[in-house]
């Protein structure tokens, strides 16, 4: 599987217990269904490796995964420490407005007053996520939560923002 064709949802911890569980620190943007899903890929040796999952419980930013022919301690050991990634097409769309964070990548952001800001870089994700713009010789960081982010055009490759009065000055 192509890297690029998939989208980093977590990563897998230790194991927990002794027949083969895995306890997983989920980003988020994880998938609420993961429960449902099939196969998740790890990340080994700079490659995608699919893992079947046998058994899946979330629980709000960590999940209990069984994985098929991880049977013991050891062999969770085995994966533990491992990112994990699912295929882009198991995500739900992202509604009106929303976005996932790898999806805007090279977007154009325009500000109301100030025209063309620059394009996104990155996404830092976390409590308070922000769009990483950059701007000839430097680097704006916009907020995703609250109301600077007033349309997303994803035909055009556009977000456009309203930016508080001397926000960029800072």
């Amino acid at each position: 599987m192509d890297i690029e064709q998939c989208f980093k949802i977590g990563f897998i911890l230790k194991p927990h217990g002794l027949k083969g569980e895995v306890t997983v620190s989920l980003d988020e943007e994880a998938p609420e269904n993961l429960a449902e899903l099939k196969i998740l890929f790890l990340e080994k040796d700079k490659r995608l490796v699919p893992y079947f999952i046998q058994t899946a419980s979330v629980q709000r930013a960590k999940a209990l995964v069984k994985f098929e022919d991880v049977d013991s301690i050891e062999d969770a050991e085995k994966i533990s420490k491992h990112a994990l990634y699912v295929e882009k097409s198991a995500r739900p769309k992202s509604g009106r407005g929303e976005f996932y964070s790898d999806e805007v990548i090279g977007f154009e952001v325009w500000d109301t007053d100030a025209g063309l800001l620059g394009t996104i870089a990155e996404v830092q994700s976390g409590a308070n996520p922000l769009l990483v713009v950059h701007q000839e010789e430097r680097e704006v960081l916009v907020p995703v939560n609250g109301p600077f982010i007033t349309g997303v055009n994803k035909s055009k490759k556009r977000i456009n923002v309203n930016l508080p009065e001397g926000f960029l000055d800072i």
